[in-house]
């Protein structure tokens, strides 16, 4: 499936900025599900200081705001031929150790909640279906509901409130899965909706490492594993690792965003 996507997000202050900082992760890998044709970040307000690929293999950069300046429009845009493998990306080499896929972070710590989930991970049918039934249990439990919670949102406090939005539900995933001894991960990206093209924000899923398969990727929100109209941008422990978008900056300015998203084939 070829798709076309065009995201900007635009930042506006109500007084100059003295300074400002935003590390990107907005353009796409090749891989087995997901080939690149065409891609561009545009920057308007702003210039890429640099270039690199971070410990998780994601594209990055960072980018900083003109002097004294009151707007930063950013635009990721390009197309991307896809293919369903049903959720399997497979065994992809990387630097970081499947150790690491196992810890928890601030947004994925397990509490009470989150404790008892993963107390009734069933593996003695195999992994796989396992994971297919905790997502599963996290769709019924977790209502998607945005505005619900935000982005510094912990899975255990989704969990236990029961609702959330895609974030919330690949952070809970994840966190449970790591409890039963399976390497987890975030993933961000975009998904083509089959009833609009404008879409309010990107999307997100988890993945585990299944011994006999490699990484596998379940969509909780959508109850289903990514298909060819998932693309993925980044990846990483949990939201923090893999966002879009993240930065600082100084000055007394009150900040505005406005994100702006179409995806289609």
């Amino acid at each position: 499936m070829l798709l076309t996507i065009s995201h900007t997000t635009v930042y506006s202050y109500d007084a100059p900025v003295s300074y400002a900082l935003q590390r990107l992760r907005l353009r796409p890998c090749n891989n087995r599900q997901q080939q690149v044709l065409d891609w561009s970040v545009g920057i308007e307000g702003g210039r890429v200081e640099v270039s690199y690929i971070d410990p998780y293999g994601n594209n990055t950069d960072l980018v900083s705001m003109d002097d004294a300046g009151a707007e930063l429009r950013i635009t990721a845009q390009g197309k991307v031929e896809t293919v369903d493998t049903a959720g399997v990306l497979g065994f992809v080499n990387s630097p970081v150790p499947m150790w690491h896929y196992r810890q928890s972070t601030a947004l994925t710590r397990p509490g009470e909640a989150i404790r008892d989930l993963a107390a009734g991970i069933d593996l003695g049918g195999g992994a796989l279906a396992a994971m297919h039934a905790l997502s599963g249990v996290i769709h019924d439990r977790v209502a998607y509901e945005p505005g619900a919670t935000y982005a510094q949102t912990t899975a255990e406090e989704a969990l236990a409130g029961g609702k959330g939005v895609c974030q919330d539900h690949a952070q809970i995933f994840a966190s449970a899965a790591r409890l039963a001894g399976i390497p987890a991960r975030y993933v961000s990206g975009y998904l083509m909706l089959d009833d609009r093209v404008e879409q309010d924000a990107g999307h997100a899923w988890a993945e585990v490492w299944l011994s006999d398969l490699g990484w596998v990727g379940f969509d909780v929100s959508n109850e289903h594993c990514p298909d060819e109209r998932y693309v993925r941008i980044a990846q990483g422990l949990d939201y923090t690792r893999a966002a879009p978008a993240a930065g600082m900056r100084q000055g007394s300015g009150n900040e505005t965003m406005i994100v702006s998203l179409q995806v289609q084939q």
